[in-house]
């Protein structure tokens, strides 16, 4: 039997509507489309619906979330996207599942770099690209990206896959502060430092330092706060407890930091509590929930951080506009292919 795409389509959503709530209702829910695992946003979800008394639905996708919404068209459920990562955020933008909102309590929040100019996404935590060091064998405790392709880094380096999300969005700010020869260069410098071919996750990184692979690597903050506090895998906690984080160019122009953000979703049936919820997001209350949640900064000037990620030490953000770390990201992509970097050293 021969079923149309548009039958299929409505079916999904229909789906969708029975999978958040029995009796859906225009007044009183919010449904997320989130990339972010529902337990790390549940105590946020759960502070707005005791303030508020909205009802907050999840639904938690770990890909396909822009191809999902435009499937389902116009009739789409979805009110707000959760994401991380800047690309995550423009990809949204770009695939046209978002509406731009101008709001002036979000827009009080939340910092001018750290959301789209045209309110199309805005971040809400953020995390620093930083330098996982060895406490053994390196002994500074200050560092900057350019370093990294130093010679006397030779073989001490170790990374994940150049291509991954993470390192494109270094790589692209690489090329807004120095323009694309001079981070060419640089990245070639970096490769050439290399103890082995780019491989594994961020976590994993910490583990070949603890090991002895190499003895320095790029990783991002937050995950030194879920190893450190990772009581089913205790053999995280020992590769945390051999490094120590160095915030690249803190006396210069900072730490490059990409973020968590939210975006309005372009169909949006539940529109105006998709913005309390989005206002909500944005204020110091939620903020720190947040952040203490997923071992992140808040954007909100003034919001501290929790404990254990104040335990790394300061630091001090690049205020380099997102927007324009993304319209390098594809130059860098470029960048890495051209110069080999997944190869690894060459000698």
């Amino acid at each position: 039997m021969h079923v149309s795409k548009a039958l299929i389509g409505t079916l999904s959503v229909a789906a969708t509507f029975l999978a958040f709530s029995a009796t859906a209702r225009a007044e009183g829910e919010v449904n997320i489309y989130s990339y972010r695992q529902p337990d790390l946003i549940q105590p946020l979800l759960d502070a707005f619906t005791k303030e508020t008394g909205i009802t907050t639905n999840v639904l938690f996708l770990d890909k396909g979330l822009v191809e999902r919404i435009q499937a389902e068209g116009a009739n789409s459920p979805a009110d707000v996207i959760l994401t991380v990562d800047i690309s995550r955020l423009t990809e949204a933008e770009e695939g046209g599942v978002t509406q731009p909102l101008a709001n002036e309590t979000i827009n009080k929040d939340i910092p001018e770099h750290f959301r789209d100019p045209d309110g199309s996404w805005f971040g809400l935590t953020t995390r620093g690209r930083v330098v996982y060091a060895s406490k053994e064998r390196v002994a500074q405790d200050d560092i900057t990206y350019e370093e990294l392709a130093d010679p006397k880094w030779k073989g001490k380096i170790c990374t994940r896959d150049g291509q991954h999300s993470y390192n494109i969005g270094l790589f692209a700010s690489m090329v807004a502060h120095h323009g694309e020869a001079e981070a060419e260069k640089w990245l070639t410098g970096l490769k050439n430092n290399l103890a082995r071919k780019p491989d594994g996750n961020d976590r994993s990184q910490a583990k070949s330092i603890f090991a002895g692979e190499c003895d320095l690597s790029l990783g991002n903050s937050y995950y030194v706060g879920l190893m450190i506090t990772n009581d089913k895998q205790p053999e995280q906690k020992e590769w945390a407890s051999a490094i120590k984080v160095l915030f690249p160019n803190a006396q210069d122009r900072g730490t490059h930091v990409n973020i968590s953000g939210m975006a309005l979703a372009k169909n949006a049936p539940n529109k105006d509590n998709a913005i309390k919820l989005m206002e909500f997001l944005s204020s110091g209350e939620a903020q720190k929930i947040y952040a203490e949640q997923v071992f992140e900064y808040p954007v909100k000037p003034g919001v501290e951080p929790s404990e254990v990620v104040k335990s790394f030490g300061s630091i001090k953000p690049d205020t380099l506009p997102l927007a324009e770390i993304a319209a390098n990201r594809k130059k860098a992509s470029e960048l890495v292919d051209k110069v080999g970097y997944n190869d690894g050293p060459q000698d």
